[in-house]
């Protein structure tokens, strides 16, 4: 409206979709002479919008459309509260709900203030899961940023039976994007949450060589403290055992004496006991091979596996958050009934599956109220 005094123009009634189904309500529609304009204000106010639909309404909608695909989704409504919205219905809301989730977790404060005032020291993680769409197998990279107290001290025996805190604040985020635009969208988050203040910047991932150049380029450097996942170099130890001594407990047990060179004396130590105990490939070409092989995973990662240290701290060592993000946080809706998927729909699901990961889904419509 322009400003002008607006005049009544006429009466009729709605029919929107509430959280106790649909209801009917009249309403007044107004114009302003001047401009033109109309308004109806039961409208603005309600916040109905085009679709007919209330906050509360979409809200639930949204909710169901993240959780199940969208046919299960419409019978699972009309079961639990005799919603009838069609599969359609609920793939615009989410789609539209999910554009609007991009934009929050890119620009609203509420996510960075609460990190801000959160304790406990940063932990960055990234990893990657496949997904199907109209344009083949995509990766969607998921991203997260947050905020641990250190646990107990532990020995290197207790590696694997120690309980972490719980985090007391998590920011996720995800796109279909090459190395360079995810590592670019750290750079990004890291100065919103102003990274370069923290004290220590923990980085856990698994070797893959992207995330690893992604984080020298993106992260701060100078608080920066990188740890490759310990269950993806216990992977590699024992495969070389298998393909030293074969399938039995010889090879657990040669795996487990690396294992514990690694975890009380830290990777380094790891990579020169192997260095000694390789043949020459004359000698023996196939442990040779073998070795090789084990040793070509842990030298790029030689400053990044100092477990005996972070154990001793109170810090992690893997990488399991992020996994299991991989798996919860976006395999589980987007990998539903095998679906192909548009890549940008795709991205507005994961942004909101990462507002319901990041425990900010109330803080999301509370903006939308």
């Amino acid at each position: 409206m322009c400003g002008g005094k607006a005049k009544f123009k006429a009466a009729d009634t709605r029919n929107v979709l509430s959280v106790i189904g649909h209801i009917d309500y009249p309403r007044r529609r107004y114009h302003c002479p001047s401009c033109k304009c109309g308004t109806i204000p039961l409208d603005t106010w309600a916040g109905v919008g085009e679709r007919a639909m209330t906050p509360g309404a979409r809200r639930m909608i949204t909710l169901a459309g993240t959780s199940w695909p969208f046919d299960r989704a419409s019978a699972n409504l009309k079961e639990f509260s005799h919603l009838d919205v069609s599969d359609d219905t609920i793939e615009r809301v989410c789609q539209e709900e999910g554009q609007r989730a991009q934009k929050w977790l890119q620009e609203d404060d509420t996510p960075v203030q609460m990190f801000q005032q959160a304790a406990g020291e940063v932990e960055f993680s990234a990893d990657g899961t496949s997904v199907n769409t109209v344009e083949g197998w995509r990766e969607m990279r998921l991203s997260t940023v947050l905020k641990r107290e250190p646990t107990a001290p532990a020995e290197p025996s207790q590696w694997n039976d120690r309980v972490l805190n719980e985090a007391t604040v998590r920011l996720s985020v995800c796109a279909m994007a090459d190395a360079n635009h995810v590592g670019a969208s750290w750079a990004r988050l890291g100065k919103r949450l102003d990274l370069k203040r923290e004290p220590v910047v923990h980085a856990i991932a698994d070797g893959a060589k992207w995330i690893w150049d992604q984080a020298a380029r993106r992260l701060p450097k100078h608080n920066g403290s990188w740890c490759v996942d310990i269950y993806h170099v216990s992977e590699h130890i024992h495969q070389c055992g298998r393909e030293l001594l074969g399938e039995g407990s010889a090879t657990q047990a040669w795996a487990d004496e690396r294992m514990e060179v690694v975890l009380a004396h830290n990777g380094p130590a790891l990579i020169d006991r192997l260095e000694s105990e390789q043949p020459a490939p004359a000698e023996a070409p196939a442990k040779h091979r073998a070795i090789e092989k084990l040793l070509t995973y842990l030298r790029p990662n030689r400053d990044r596996m100092w477990y005996a240290d972070r154990l001793r701290d109170g810090q992690t060592i893997g990488s399991g958050q992020i996994e299991g993000g991989c798996k919860h946080t976006i395999g589980a809706r987007l990998k539903l009934n095998s679906p192909r998927w548009r890549i940008r729909r795709a991205e507005r699901i994961g942004a909101l599956r990462c507002v319901q990961a990041s425990n900010l889904w109330n803080q999301f419509w509370s903006k939308a109220a």
